[in-house]
């Protein structure tokens, strides 16, 4: 699964930029410019993912971009830390069943948690406790 969500661009009425995700409404961000609000959008993307995980609620899956329409990409580690929630929900499994597995139920929470710094070893082992194995892409930046 890639965590490329579609953007959408506007600004307001005081030349703010802003950028929506039109895939997760409640993650927003605003600046002087559009990659300040690119920036402040990622950072409230993962805040609103970071939530969804707290709630156990589904991570919704990133829509295809129009031609021409600009995407804000997960970092790596917390992209992996989706990837590895989506797992436990598609076999069954919460922080208690795969944490008897792995180190206990607090380091599947660390796991889970998109701003603690895991290394990203841990999260492969844990997905392949789940048969899952990460895969990682590169791609062009856009300007």
């Amino acid at each position: 699964m890639r965590y490329d969500y579609p953007i959408k661009a506007a600004k307001d009425e005081d030349s703010r930029q802003l950028v929506t995700f039109p895939d997760v409404p409640e993650a927003c961000g605003d600046g002087a410019t559009l990659a300040e609000a690119m920036v402040d959008a990622e950072k409230s993307l993962v805040v609103a993912l970071q939530y969804r995980i707290k709630q156990r609620e589904p991570i919704p899956l990133p829509s295809a971009p129009r031609r021409g329409q600009r995407t804000i990409a997960l970092r790596a580690l917390p992209a992996a830390k989706l990837a590895l929630y989506q797992a436990m929900i598609d076999r069954g499994f919460n922080t208690v069943s795969l944490g008897r597995m792995l180190a206990g139920e607090s380091e599947v929470r660390r796991l889970l948690d998109l701003s603690h710094n895991s290394q990203i070893s841990y999260v492969e082992a844990a997905l392949a406790m789940l048969a899952q194995e990460l895969v990682v892409e590169t791609r062009e930046r856009a300007a």
